[in-house]
C-alpha cells in the first residue's frame, strides 16, 4: 500500500517469479523489512495450543467467505514459518484486530467481497492503526498521504482520517474494487494495491508481448509484491487451522464492538474516556485518527468510537457531566511570535509547549495553531505522551552472531535497549546466539 498511487504509478519492475526460484535465506516482508528464514523447525513451540471453539465465532464466518485460490509454495511455507516463530506477535495482532475486525468483515462481506479482504491489515499494519511506515504510509490499511486524499481521507492539523477504521476500511473498499474492476482478478488487485496500478499494468503489457501468461504468478513484479499474496496466504492458512501451526488464535464474538456515538463540536480525549469509563488506551485504540488530546469538529458536532457496552455509560455521565468538557484553549500567535514569547505569556514550561504541539525549539509560530493547557494542573492530571501507540509497521529480524550484545544491536538500529527488551519481551539483557530477535523501526 506504501506506492499507491491511483492511476498514477510510475514504477519499474524486477525479477520474474518462476517455478524454478530458489528461495533466499532472508525475504523481504509486505512493508520492505528483510525476514531471516529458517531451514529447521521452530524450537520452542511443542507444547500444541487449542483454538478456542464459540457458538458465534467470528473467525467461522470469515473462513466460510474464503474465495482467492490458495497456492502451496515456497514463499507461503515460509511466511507460516515466520509467524509461527513469533507466537506473541501473532497473538498481539489478533488482540489488537479484535476491536475492528466485525467492522471489517461486515464491510467486506456487504460488497461480496473475498473474506482474505478481512485479513489484509494483518499484512499491512499488524492491525495497529497508528502504524506508521518509513513512506508515511499511516493507520490499518496502510495509506500513503496522497492516495489517502485521493479517497476522501481528510489529514490536518487535529486529524488525520487514515487512522479512522470506519473511513479508512471504506476507502481501502473502494480502491480494491476498482482494481479488481480494472484486473479481472483479487490477485492482481492486490499486487497494484501493493506497488501501483502502472507498475502492474506495465508487467501484463511486458508478457503479452512475450506471449507469456499474465496471471499474478507469471509477472515479473517487485520481490515485496512478489511476496504480498503468499503472505496474505500464509495468514489465511494460519487462521484456518491455528492448531496445525502450533499457534493460539483468541475467539472473537461475531457482534459489533464498537459503536458511533455523537459528541459536542469540542471536547477532550481523556475526558471521554473518563465519561466512558474505558482505559484511555483502549479510547485511543478506537479514535486513533485525532492527532491532539483536544478533539474538534470542523462543522458542528461530531462522532466517536467507543465499545459497545460502554456507550450508555458514556451517555449517563455525559448528562450528568457539570464542568467543561475541554481543559484546553487555542491561540493563534500574532505575527512574528516565536515559542518562548508564547510559553511565557501563558506562564507555560517551553518544552511542554513544544512537546504538546510538536514544534521546533523556539521557532516562528507563522499560521499555527497552539494548544494551550487551561490550568496549570492540567498536565499534571493528564501528562501528555506524545508517543504512539506500539506504531510500528515494520519489523527487522536480527540473527544473533557471535559477539553480539544487546545493547550493541539497539545500538546498530538506533532503538533503546528498554523498548528492544519490551518488544521481544525479555527479561533480562543476556541473547543467545543463533536465536533470533525483532527490531521495531
Amino acid at each position: 500500500m506504501k506506492y499507491i498511487l491511483l492511476f498514477f504509478s510510475l514504477l519499474t519492475s524486477p525479477s520474474l517469479f518462476s517455478n524454478s526460484f530458489e528461495f533466499p535465506s532472508t525475504i523481504e516482508n509486505a512493508e520492505g523489512v528483510t525476514l531471516e528464514l529458517f531451514d529447521d523447525p521452530v524450537p520452542g513451540n511443542e507444547e500444541t495450543i487449542h483454538y478456542i471453539e464459540g457458538d458465534k465465532n467470528l473467525w467461522e464466518r470469515i473462513q466460510n467467505g474464503f474465495a482467492i485460490k490458495d497456492i502451496d509454495n515456497r514463499r507461503v511455507k515460509n511466511y507460516i514459518k515466520w509467524y509461527q516463530s513469533r507466537p506473541e506477535y501473532v497473538e498481539r495482532m489478533v488482540e489488537r484486530s479484535s476491536r475492528y475486525l466485525f467492522h471489517v468483515v461486515e464491510e467486506v462481506e456487504k460488497r461480496n467481497m473475498p473474506m482474505e479482504i478481512a485479513l489484509l491489515p494483518m499484512i499491512e499494519s499488524a492491525y495497529n492503526p497508528v502504524a506508521k511506515s518509513r513512506q508515511k504510509a499511516v493507520g490499518v490499511w496502510q495509506f500513503i498521504p496522497s492516495t489517502g486524499k485521493l479517497f476522501g481521507l481528510e489529514q490536518d492539523w487535529w486529524r488525520d482520517k487514515r487512522r479512522n477504521i470506519i473511513d479508512s476500511t471504506n476507502a481501502a473498499l473502494d480502491y480494491l474494487e476498482q482494481l479488481h474492476n480494472l484486473f479481472g482478478s483479487w490477485e492482481l488487485a492486490l499486487a497494484a494495491y501493493n506497488a501501483g496500478e502502472g507498475r502492474v499494468k506495465r508487467a501484463i503489457l511486458r508478457n503479452k508481448k512475450r506471449k507469456k501468461p499474465t496471471d499474478y504468478y507469471s509477472l515479473r513484479l517487485p520481490k515485496e509484491t512478489k511476496n504480498y499474496v503468499p503472505k496474505l496466504l500464509a495468514v489465511k492458512k494460519i487462521i484456518q487451522d491455528p492448531e496445525r501451526f502450533q499457534l493460539y488464535i483468541k475467539d472473537i464474538p461475531d457482534k459489533p464492538y464498537f459503536q458511533v456515538v455523537n459528541v459536542p463540536d469540542e471536547m477532550d480525549t481523556h475526558i471521554a474516556a473518563e465519561l466512558a469509563d474505558i482505559p484511555y488506551e483502549e479510547f485511543q485504540l478506537l479514535n486513533a485518527e485525532h492527532n491532539r488530546p483536544l478533539m474538534k469538529a470542523h462543522f458542528g458536532a461530531q462522532d466517536i468510537l467507543l465499545p459497545v457496552d460502554s456507550v450508555d455509560t458514556f451517555l449517563k455521565n455525559l448528562e450528568d457531566h457539570k464542568d467543561p468538557l475541554t481543559n484546553w484553549i487555542t491561540y493563534t500567535p500574532i505575527k512574528g511570535e516565536k515559542v518562548n514569547h508564547v510559553a511565557k505569556k501563558f506562564n507555560i514550561d517551553i518544552k511542554e509547549l513544544i512537546k504538546i504541539n510538536q514544534l521546533r525549539s523556539n521557532q516562528t509560530l507563522k499560521n499555527k495553531i497552539i494548544l494551550i493547557p487551561a490550568s496549570p494542573d492540567v498536565l499534571k492530571k493528564y501528562p501528555i505522551n506524545t508517543d504512539n501507540l506500539y506504531s510500528y509497521s515494520t519489523i527487522i529480524t536480527h540473527k544473533i552472531k557471535p559477539g553480539d550484545t544487546l545493547g550493541g544491536i539497539a545500538r546498530k538500529y538506533k532503538i533503546s535497549i528498554k523498548d528492544l527488551m519490551e518488544f521481544n519481551e525479555l527479561k533480562s539483557t543476556k541473547i543467545i546466539v543463533g536465536k533470533y530477535i525483532d527490531i521495531p523501526q
